[in-house]
């Protein structure tokens, strides 16, 4: 199982479980706890584990439940127990897992990434991995920089891998997700992308990314509208959006010039809780429908929509996409494109693995499905 470490100011690294499906034993979690210091470093090959005395004091556990906890990971090849002499990390343990730094400036902001840390951390693989927290990017207002500060951090701390969210929506976006990048190719750190690339659409860098199949999505979605019975579909982004969502503007201009509806197809970029902005596109598009770059987006013009006197699904149908925990708890239920981002998290670090074990293949798009999530935004459909 993956667990996650954040390193505090003072470099002293503090245990922190994210919250995971059911309930871990007491042996399970002293197991793990001693996996993820023996992978970060904290013991290393021949030192001494602390006593079984000073393991139960620490967790406040049993000696027998000490005890079976040191006897798995006896049983797993970790460590030697010498009788009367203790427990000693062997020579391969360290071999056995990796430690992988987290590069998410969006956590906090952007929900969908909280479930994808997740799956990442109830990920099962042969290994035991360690993801390491290079550090806390929600509350900077200068995302960019701290961004740059993370990156430096997990290169100082020599992790195997990095798991990297590019910036979105800053001016300076491409440079400094480029210069991280490079950053990292320099310090010989391997790179899996996750939900987006770090160059524009159609553009493909030279990473593995794991995430949705955004074109498509795109698609689904805007087609799902058009069968409930809207001709004059709007697709409405933020400005300097990740290139995900140029993938999904991609989608909406095939389903739309798929339908026929003689339409001009209309891709706004405004932000969707300027109501002077938003009133401009209901007064010159006259849209009966929007396909909304995100359920973020989504949530922010329907209470935008509501303020102008605008009805949903009534005047004006809308959907997002990524289901989001609040997607269903919208004054207007939202309908949407579900992602499965545990399985993407657990997907990126397989990735990850797979990549340093060979290299030389060549950069992947791992996509995995989703599917359309139908509530009342889209008004009932018409197929």
């Amino acid at each position: 199982m993956t667990r996650f470490l954040w390193p505090e100011a003072d470099e002293t690294c503090i245990i922190r479980s994210v919250e995971t499906k059911g309930t871990v034993s007491k042996h399970d979690r002293i197991r793990q706890t001693l996996i993820e210091a023996i992978a970060s470093g904290q013991y290393q090959v021949g030192q001494r584990l602390p006593s079984e005395s000073e393991l139960v004091r620490t967790f406040g556990a049993s000696r027998p439940t000490v005890n079976r906890a040191l006897r798995d990971l006896q049983l797993a090849g970790v460590i030697e127990r010498r009788a009367g002499a203790g427990s000693y990390v062997k020579a391969d343990a360290v071999a056995r897992g990796h430690v992988f730094g987290l590069l998410i400036p969006e956590l906090g902001r952007t929900e969908i990434f909280e479930p994808i840390c997740r799956g990442m951390a109830e990920a099962q693989h042969d290994s035991h991995h360690v993801l390491l927290w290079g550090s806390s990017l929600g509350a900077s207002s200068d995302i960019e920089e701290q961004a740059s500060l993370a990156c430096r951090q997990l290169i100082s701390k020599k992790v195997s891998g990095v798991f990297f969210a590019p910036v979105e929506l800053t001016s300076g976006k491409d440079a400094i997700n480029q210069r991280i990048a490079a950053q990292f190719d320099k310090a010989g750190i391997a790179v899996v992308l996750l939900d987006r690339d770090l160059v524009s659409y159609p553009e493909r860098s030279r990473y593995d990314l794991v995430g949705i199949d955004n074109r498509r999505a795109g698609h689904v979605i805007t087609a799902h509208l058009l069968r409930s019975g809207c001709r004059r579909v709007a697709f409405l982004a933020r400005p300097r959006s990740a290139p995900t969502v140029d993938a999904r503007v991609s989608g909406y201009r095939e389903a739309m010039a798929e339908a026929g509806t003689g339409f001009t197809p209309q891709v706004c970029r405004i932000e969707p809780d300027d109501a002077a902005a938003v009133r401009q596109v209901l007064e010159t598009v006259q849209p009966d429908g929007f396909v909304c770059a995100n359920d973020f987006t989504a949530a922010h013009l329907l209470k935008t929509l509501d303020g102008l006197g605008v009805s949903v699904p009534g005047e004006v149908r809308m959907a997002g996409i990524d289901d989001v925990k609040y997607a269903s708890l919208l004054s207007v239920p939202l309908t949407t494109i579900h992602q499965p981002c545990a399985d993407i998290g657990a997907q990126a670090v397989s990735t990850m693995v797979e990549r340093l074990r060979n290299p030389t293949l060549p950069p992947r798009d791992i996509l995995l499905n989703f599917h359309l999530v139908v509530r009342e935004s889209s008004g009932p459909r018409k197929d």
